[in-house]
Order: structure tokens, then C-alpha cells, then sequence
């Protein structure tokens, strides 16, 4: 009780008006008979009052919440408020009785708002019977005192249905974002209408309440009765005032809020009218010549039988030049699709052969903007003849056009006879355990988050170093690239291999345990594939892992990748730095690329899925050729292919000879460049590139899973055996880890057990190392022992400069396969 005694220090003097979506303020609170009232920091949002024992704790630690939905709310005297939810009674005091109006006002105001919410997720609203309009809600049962707002209900509604009270009723927007912003911002005037419509509410109950005060008043005698009553009608009067200023407030705050949005959709409508006129002539543009070329092809019958084959040169660059500027202009519009257009284009009666088989469709939107026109075995056939492949160095096409990959390339003969042993070809289905979220977040209140346990529910039973290695199960696409004679060919291998590691991520929303510090991973496929890959974990602050691969079929891959990572509320995006090296051994062909941005969505709320957006550019610091792919993201409102990726294969003099196109999930193709021309001017005023090129031939398709993926974690043919035992391993090797493999044998409740002590024991081991290497700098002595322990010293990698980059990265330093040959691993510590 001796917290009372604060008087007016406890007033919420910082607090916003009632009337806004969150109030604060001190409020005393009733803990027990022994303590009494204590002074508590109330916050009150979004339909919840949560409070604290300080300003401070907002941070990190929450007291208590209570659901004004389901909350009664009285009053018992001038300054107390008394909350009742779920059979619990929160008794209130304030210091003035002002303020306690204010905070009733603003409980009340968020009550009727989170009832209101409640009602538009069931789809029960109740209606009363008032007889002014039939939208009005009834507020807990009793009817309205004032007369509704029937504009107001009748503005509303318009709003709710998304119609605008002027001539753009019938526009539709030009862009997806535009339509968004208009959405966003009927949607925010709609919220402002609702927060009238409640301030009514509460005026109506206020006010009946002022009129009974003062029908009581009127009936009144005896004088001692008289003081009690003038207060409480005084009251009511106070609080039905500050509700009315709150009501005001809310009807400038929408006023505001719609002369501030009505000139930009003024210029939105005429934006639309202006676009829709030029669509209109564009058409008819196009009509007229394709009405032109149609009376040029009737009148000339005898020449067009005669030479079918060899149409004028010059008149094909010019129709085919004027026909993808106007196709052009109607794609970048909206009003055709790619589709549409070839489908125009292929009627035989109507359009020339040199037309058949031609489709248009939109490249990447960034620095590299072109239109891609495919064309027929035909068209080519009469381009080699006037000689027109300018993109192709000016030199006629080869007979070899209709593959436009070398002979070499394609020779499935060179690989070399496979002796597969016998693998396994499944694992334990997944077990159906619940997770309950809230208990594991309730014990990790207080704690160091790097010390937090995350159970494997949230797991797959791989490590990071197996998911690692997994980028090696289309190697073929190697294979073949070191084959090529043509370089510009083997980067398109290259860059559709650095698609594909990507295509058994769609399904996999879970995350591969964190690798111990020196834990290592091999996958020995040299009989069967002719490769070795070695990871290691060569960091754990940051987290860091090393692989090297070699193949005897003329190829080494290495790479060290950190993953970073950031959580952005809805959705956690995953960033792998390092750099990919690629070397081909019998060219000198020398790769470099890094990773894109994976993004898991759907992180508190929804079903889990995974997107990769962002850019990977392939340099061959051998030839300086490049190859620029772009991984789309997706987008609800886009009408491109989700998972979408496109690329351009260029020369070191900048001059485009592939183009690449598919899906990160499914399949990559290229098509070779025949001829480039400069286009119309795009949506942005950049010029675009229209590329004509030959068919597209496939680079790679996806694997189908195994039978029952889904039961098995969605893993692919490699992910199912890269934990299958095997004998000669390292004793640090992943597949060692009890943790994981006590959960890919379902006992999931003994992983957790056995996951925490694995963490305890590095823990307790990165320790005794921090103090001995501390030790070590506080000794007086001229040698430098204490560098040993500044930092883990890998057991297979080492720290060299990369001379090609500039950088400093782990490689190689070679000596595990000789161990593992000698069967001694007596060098590898004990980590499990």
C-alpha cells in the first residue's frame, strides 16, 4: 500500500488520445494483501492490455496480458477498474479520476474493436433494429441511444466493395502495384470508418448512460442523496466529452487521410486513360499493316509459289523489326501474352513462313532487357543462306544447327562403364509428432539465444555438410562441360550445374543440423562417378564449412560457404557467402560464382515453402566470358512462371551468344543467338535487345523423387543414402553423429536428449580453449605459444589467398584419403 502514496506521478501524461490504436500509461495494480496495490506500466494494443513492472521490460520480458475480447469491464468507485477474463478479476487503480475515465474509454474503444474482429473472422455480425439503417451493430445487446450514421454505413460499404464514386469505376489498373497501393489504401480508409462507426457506439452507451444520470437527477428529494448523484452525472458527462473528442479526432484523422490519397488517384485515373488510347492506336496501328502485308501476299501468288523459300531480305528485316516493336509495345501494355502472339503468328493463311513457329517472351527486367524470338529450322535455313548470323561473329551457321550443342558435348559414349553398388532406397518414414511452439519459447525466456536447445523437430537427419554436398547430384552436367571443346558451351553446363543444386530445396523446409566444430563429411564415388568430395567444419562463430571435389573426369570444385542469415518477421532470409571455384583441367577453363538469397516464408503463421531470388554472376577468368543469371522471385501478382530463372551467355567482348531460360526447380535450356537487333524503348525508357535464336535445347531436367518423398522428409535419391553407413569413414565423420541418426531411426524424444549433449560437450570444450588461450597471452615469455590457441585450426583445410579474387579461403591442404587408405585416424579428435 505504499505505492499509493505516488499520487500523480502515475499518470500516463505520454500516453496518445483514446481514440488511437495503442494507449500507455502507469495504472496501479493489486498484487496481495501483504503488498497491496503496485505500481505497474500498462500498455494497451491491438485488443490486448499487457503490462510491466518497468518501461524497460517492454524489451524482453511481459508480465501478463488480458483479452479484452473476452474481458468484462466495471467500474466500483471514482478512480478503481475492475477487468474480469477467463474466471481471473484484475482489480485497477488510477490516480486521478480523469484518468480512469480515460483508460475506461480507450478499454472500452479496443474491446469493441477486437469484438468487431472477431465477428469478421466468423462472418457473424449483429445486426439491430434500428430504423434509420440496418447496418448498425448493437453494442453488448442494448440498442444505439443516437441515430446511425447511414452515409457514413452507406460510404462504407462502397469502400468494403472496392468501388471508387467517380468515372475510374471501370478502369483497371495499369500495373500490379498500383492496384496494390489502391487496395492498401481503401483498405486503410475502411479501418478509418470502422473506428467511426465504434466511436458511435460508445457515444450511444455513454450518452443513455448521461440521460439515465440525469432522469435520476431530475427525480431526486432528499438532498443528501443529491451530492452523489450531481458526481456521477459530472462524470458521465466527462467521460461522454472525452469519447466525443475521440469521435472528432477520428472523423480529421479520416478527412485527412482521403483529400491526402485523392489527387494521387486522380492521376491514376488519368494515367489509365492516357495508356488506354495509346493501346488503342497501337492496335490499330498493327491492324493496318498486318492488313497491308496481307493484300502485298494476295497480290504477288505466282512469286510466293515459285520461290517459297527465298523471300526478300531486306522486307523480312523490316517486318520482322516492325512486328516485334509493335508486339513490344501490346506485351509490356498487358494486353497480349506471350502466347497469344505466337499463336496470331502461326496462321498459315494469313502470315508468311518466314512467321511460323516464332514466339516472343519478356527476359529479365533489370540491366539486361531483350525479347527472345525463337525461330523455325526454316527461317534459319534462309538466314545461313543470306548470311546473317551477326551474333555468331558474322559467319555462316554450320550444319550442325539443328543441335546447336558440339558434337563432343553431347557424347554419352566417352563416360566411363559405372559399377554401382547397391544403395539403399529408403529410410524411416518422418514420425507425426506434434510441436508445441509456446513451451518452447516459454523456456527460453532469460536465456542466451546461442545457448537456446531447438529440438529436432525443426531438423532433417542431415548436417549442413550433407546438404552441401548435395550440389553433386547432377555432376554429370560436369562431366559433359569438360568435354566441350567450346567454352561458350561449356558455360551454359556450368551455369544450368549452379541452377540445379538449387531444385531439391522446393520441398525441404526444414533445416539440417548445425556441424560440430571439426566434424567432416565425405562422399567417396570414385568407382561409381569418378569424384571425391570432403567437407569439413572449419568455423563455428560464424559457422563455416569447406568442400573440395575432384573428379578424375577432368574437373575440381571447391567452396567455402558462411551462412547468414536475417529474420524479418514473416519470412527468414539465408545468405551463403563464399565463392564457388571451378577449374577444368585439360582447358585451363577457371569459374568463379557465389549463391543467391533463399527465403523461407511463412515463419510464424502459414505453411512453410522456400523461394531463391537474386542474381549469380559466372565469370571465366580464363577466357573473361560471363554468364548473368537472374533467379525471379515470386510474385502472387506476376504472370511469369513461379521459380523462374533467365540468363545471357556473353563473350568477353560483351557480345551475348546464349540465351538460358527455365526453372530452378524443374529444367534449364539455352538457345543459341542467331541474330540481335535493337528494339523499342521499354516500360522504363530502356532500350531492349530482341535476340532471334534457334530452338532451345535442354540442359537439365530434375530427377523425379523416390516413391513416398513425402514421408521421408522430400529427399531426393542422393539425400536418401548420404547417412547410409559406411565402413573406413573418419571418426568425425557425419554420419557417426548419434543426435542424427537416433532421428533418422524416428526416436526423435532420445535425439533431443543426445543433440543437447553434443552442444554442452562443444560448448564445454570452445571453453577450456578461450582459457587456455588466455592463459597463454598473460605469460611473460618470447615465444608465441598463445597463437595456437587464437583460433580452431582445421584438420584438412587451410587459409590460403586466392589469387583470382583477391580473397582468403580454406582449400585442400590433401592427406585425409591417404589416411583413410592406411585406416589411421588417430589425428581426428573426439567430437561426438
Amino acid at each position: 500500500m505504499s505505492e499509493q502514496g505516488k499520487g500523480s506521478a502515475s499518470t500516463s501524461t505520454a500516453a496518445p488520445a483514446p481514440g488511437s490504436d495503442t494507449y500507455k500509461g502507469w495504472l496501479f495494480k493489486w498484487t496481495n494483501y501483504l503488498k497491496g496495490y503496485q505500481r505497474r506500466w500498462f500498455v494497451l494494443s491491438n485488443g490486448l492490455l499487457s503490462y510491466y513492472r518497468t518501461q524497460a521490460e517492454m524489451a524482453h520480458t511481459c508480465r501478463g496480458t488480458i483479452n479484452l475480447a473476452t474481458a468484462h469491464i466495471d467500474t466500483e468507485d471514482a478512480c478503481n477498474i475492475v477487468l474480469s477474463s477467463g474466471g481471473r478479476t484484475y482489480h485497477l487503480k488510477a490516480s486521478t479520476e480523469v484518468e480512469r475515465q480515460r483508460w475506461v474509454t480507450a478499454l472500452e474503444l479496443a474491446k469493441a474493436k477486437a469484438i468487431r474482429m472477431m465477428n469478421d473472422q466468423s462472418g457473424v455480425v449483429t445486426q439491430s433494429s434500428c430504423t434509420n439503417c440496418s447496418s448498425c451493430v448493437r453494442f453488448e445487446g442494448r440498442p444505439l441511444w443516437t441515430p446511425c450514421f447511414s452515409s457514413l454505413h452507406r460510404r462504407s460499404a462502397g469502400f468494403r466493395s472496392g468501388l471508387v464514386s467517380d468515372d475510374s469505376g471501370d478502369e483497371e489498373p495499369t500495373s500490379q502495384t498500383d492496384r496494390s497501393e489502391i487496395q492498401g489504401t481503401l483498405k486503410v480508409l475502411v479501418n478509418k470508418l470502422d473506428d467511426l462507426s465504434t466511436c458511435n457506439d460508445l457515444i450511444a452507451k455513454h450518452g443513455a448512460a448521461l440521460q439515465r444520470s440525469l432522469s435520476e437527477l431530475e427525480g431526486l428529494k432528499v438532498p443528501l442523496d443529491g451530492g452523489e448523484k450531481i458526481k456521477a452525472v459530472n462524470e458521465r458527462a466527462t467521460l461522454f466529452r472525452i469519447t466525443s473528442n475521440a469521435m472528432i479526432n477520428a472523423c480529421r484523422d479520416f478527412l485527412d487521410l482521403a483529400e491526402s490519397h485523392s489527387r494521387r488517384l486522380q492521376r491514376a485515373l488519368q494515367y489509365e486513360r492516357e495508356q488506354r488510347t495509346h493501346l488503342e492506336e497501337t492496335i490499330e496501328q498493327l491492324a493496318k499493316q498486318h492488313n497491308s502485308l496481307e493484300r502485298a501476299w494476295r497480290e504477288a501468288p505466282t512469286h510466293a509459289s515459285s520461290t517459297p523459300s527465298a523471300p526478300t531480305t531486306s522486307q523480312n528485316l523490316v517486318s520482322d523489326a516492325e512486328h516485334a516493336k509493335h508486339t513490344q509495345k501490346l506485351h509490356h501494355s498487358g494486353y497480349l501474352s506471350s502466347r497469344n502472339i505466337g499463336s496470331e503468328r502461326v496462321n498459315k493463311e494469313d502470315a508468311s513462313d518466314e512467321d511460323e513457329d516464332t514466339e516472343y517472351f519478356d527476359a529479365m527486367d533489370d540491366s539486361t532487357e531483350f525479347i527472345t524470338v525463337t525461330a523455325s529450322e526454316s527461317t534459319q535455313h534462309k538466314r545461313s543462306q543470306s548470311n546473317l548470323s551477326g551474333a555468331s561473329g558474322g559467319q555462316a551457321s554450320n550444319s550442325n544447327q539443328e543441335d546447336h550443342m558440339s558434337p563432343i558435348c553431347n557424347d554419352v559414349s566417352a563416360k566411363e562403364p559405372v559399377r554401382c553398388r547397391q544403395r539403399r532406397t529408403q529410410i524411416p518414414d518422418k514420425p507425426n509428432y506434434s510441436l508445441n511452439l509456446w513451451s518452447i519459447m516459454k523456456n527460453c525466456i532469460g536465456k542466451e539465444l546461442s545457448k537456446i536447445p531447438m529440438p529436432v523437430n525443426f531438423n532433417e537427419p542431415l548436417s549442413m555438410l550433407q546438404r552441401l554436398t548435395e550440389d553433386l547430384e547432377y555432376h554429370e552436367l560436369l562431366d559433359k562441360a569438360a568435354r566441350c571443346e567450346s567454352s561458350l558451351e561449356q558455360m551454359c553446363l556450368v551455369a544450368a550445374f549452379s541452377v540445379s543444386s538449387y531444385s531439391t530445396t522446393v520441398h525441404r523446409t526444414a533445416k539440417p543440423f548445425n556441424p560440430l566444430l571439426g566434424e567432416t563429411y565425405e562422399l567417396d564415388r570414385l568407382e561409381e562417378f569418378g569424384y571425391r568430395s570432403l567437407c569439413e567444419q572449419v568455423s563455428h562463430h560464424p559457422p563455416a564449412a569447406a568442400h573440395h571435389v575432384i573428379s578424375r573426369r577432368g574437373w575440381t570444385l571447391r567452396q567455402e560457404i558462411t551462412i547468414a542469415s536475417k529474420f524479418r518477421g514473416k519470412y527468414l532470409s539465408i545468405m551463403p557467402l563464399g565463392v564457388i571455384h571451378l577449374h577444368f583441367h585439360s582447358s585451363g577453363n577457371h569459374y568463379v560464382w557465389r549463391k543467391v538469397t533463399s527465403t523461407v516464408h511463412n515463419i510464424i503463421v502459414g505453411r512453410l515453402w522456400i523461394d531463391q531470388s537474386g542474381d549469380i554472376e559466372i565469370i571465366n577468368h580464363t577466357t573473361k566470358e560471363t554468364c548473368q543469371l537472374k533467379f525471379i522471385p515470386y510474385s502472387y501478382f506476376s504472370r511469369d512462371v513461379p521459380r523462374k530463372v533467365t540468363g545471357v551467355v556473353a563473350d568477353s567482348k560483351g557480345q551475348a551468344h546464349y540465351i538460358l531460360s527455365g526453372t530452378w526447380d524443374e529444367k534449364m535450356e539455352s538457345a543459341k543467338i542467331i541474330q540481335s537487333s535493337e528494339g523499342a524503348s521499354g516500360s522504363e525508357g530502356k532500350q531492349k535487345t530482341v535476340y532471334q535464336t534457334l530452338p532451345p535445347k535442354l540442359l537439365w531436367k530434375k530427377y523425379p523423387l523416390p516413391e513416398n518423398a513425402e514421408n521421408m522428409y522430400y529427399f531426393s535419391s542422393l539425400a536418401l543414402v548420404l547417412n547410409e553407413p559406411e565402413d573406413g569413414v573418419a571418426l568425425t565423420d557425419s554420419r557417426l553423429r548419434p543426435d542424427q541418426r537416433l532421428m533418422e531411426d524416428g526416436r526423435w524424444d532420445e535425439a533431443n536428449v543426445e543433440k543437447q549433449r553434443l552442444e554442452e560437450k562443444q560448448r564445454a570444450v570452445r571453453r577450456r580453449r578461450e582459457a587456455e588461450a588466455t592463459g597463454a597471452l598473460h605469460e611473460e615469455c618470447d615465444y608465441d605459444s598463445g597463437r595456437d590457441y587464437e583460433g580452431y585450426q582445421p584438420l584438412w583445410f587451410h587459409q590460403r589467398r586466392e589469387s583470382i579474387t583477391g580473397e582468403t579461403n580454406f582449400v585442400y591442404k590433401g592427406g585425409y584419403w591417404e589416411s583413410k587408405e592406411r585406416e589411421d585416424w588417430s589425428m581426428c579428435p573426439e567430437i561426438f
